[in-house]
């Protein structure tokens, strides 16, 4: 009721916000915007819900970002587990290798010393054994001398031959000269600071190869890009090529002239990775293409057409395909290739995968489009290119 008018709060005036009677809407309001209490009353809840409905949308937005957080924090623990794993066996790796460099020192010193102690009892008993001849001689020599006899001395003398020391070694320039280690240590330093650069590399690549496959997704390949001489599984991981041209329909996806495939999954953003045994081939190409290629007559890969590959031609002659191309020199042919992607860096990098080393980077580059992974098995040659590519499960080193 109005306090006023004694008068039941019939109406709302906007203007000020406030509950009115009839008579206040006269009198005290009467240029007001004044709207039945029913009115404002269902407005309100309108707006109400919506407000609530908003603060819902907050709630469950606050909520997700706090499952987001603690998520980070989850992958932040096993990081750190995996980052403090893989430092312990790189420094470990270090200490084991250090340790032999200092056993082998210390192996190669002893090494020395017993050479010199064995030709210095060589020497000690040649010695001995003359000095034992020598005081056999002047023991005879005395038991002569003692003789008053003069025919038994002359006859001694005659029939033993002792007037002549024994023969003996001249040892006037034999020496046993002290073992000589300078240099030893700086060698076996200069080795081990090899030793060591290697096995870091070595470490530090299988780091990186473990980091990325992080990233590993699952790649099949698209029947609808397939050049039709080309023969895809049925669970879509290996591609042959084959001498009969089947006769598909020639359209826009599909390449043409080059024996080629492309994955049916794209990627427009974050890292990806997959790998490819490329086992018994002599031929091959791999990498990434971006969605908007070139697929119809001769196509020239490179980054400037949009493709990001490495080849290898010939059995063993490996190149990173750049425009010109830069040729690789790997140790030994990879069987299995890793095949990474950092869409926002603009990385493209390939791994030997059992050897765990890098084979070639694509740096800079700027990715504005979806790409989808690329292969080409190549010709036969004969017979000698047979074997298929395989998209290969990733397993984790």
């Amino acid at each position: 009721m109005c306090t006023k008018h004694d008068k039941p709060l019939e109406l709302f005036c906007k203007t000020d916000q406030t509950c009115v009677c009839m008579l206040c809407s006269v009198f005290d309001h009467k240029k007001h915007d004044v709207v039945l209490l029913k009115e404002e009353y269902d407005g309100k809840k309108v707006e109400l819900g919506k407000t609530g409905a908003e603060i819902q949308q907050m709630i469950q937005k606050r909520r997700l970002k706090i499952q987001e957080i603690k998520h980070s924090v989850d992958l932040s623990d096993k990081n750190v587990d995996r980052e403090i794993a893989e430092g312990v066996q790189v420094f470990t790796s270090l200490k084991e290798s250090v340790e032999r460099g200092l056993n082998e020192l210390i192996n190669t010193i002893n090494e020395k010393q017993k050479t010199t102690e064995k030709q210095a009892e060589a020497f000690i008993k040649e010695l001995e054994q003359e000095i034992s001849e020598l005081m056999k001689r002047s023991t005879e020599l005395e038991q002569v001398l003692r003789s008053e006899d003069h025919l038994h001395l002359l006859q001694s003398v005659q029939s033993l031959n002792i007037q002549q020391p024994p023969p003996t070694k001249d040892w006037t320039e034999v020496k046993v000269c002290p073992s000589s280690y300078e240099g030893t240590v700086r060698k076996a330093g200069a080795q081990l600071e090899e030793t060591l650069s290697e096995e870091m590399k070595k470490l530090l690549a299988e780091s990186e190869l473990r980091r990325v496959q992080q990233y590993a997704v699952d790649v099949t390949l698209d029947p609808d890009t397939a050049h039709p001489k080309l023969i895809l599984s049925d669970n879509g991981k290996q591609v042959n090529y084959v001498d009969v041209r089947k006769n598909l329909p020639d359209n826009p996806e599909r390449f043409s002239k080059c024996v080629s495939v492309l994955g049916k999954q794209s990627f427009s953003s974050g890292r990806f990775y997959f790998e490819v045994q490329i086992k018994g081939k002599t031929k091959w190409d791999l990498g990434v293409a971006k969605e908007s290629i070139n697929r119809k007559g001769s196509i020239t890969l490179s980054p400037q057409n949009g493709y990001w590959t490495i080849e290898l031609r010939n059995r063993n002659e490996y190149k990173a395909l750049t425009g010109p191309g830069v040729r690789l020199s790997l140790k030994s042919p990879p069987q299995k290739v890793g095949v990474f992607v950092d869409y926002e860096e603009g990385l493209v990098s390939f791994y030997d995968v059992d050897a765990a080393a890098l084979i070639y980077s694509f740096t800079g580059c700027s990715f504005t489009e979806k790409l989808f992974p690329f292969f080409s098995p190549y010709k036969n040659d004969g017979g000698k290119n047979s074997a298929p590519l395989i998209i290969s499960p990733v397993k984790v080193n």
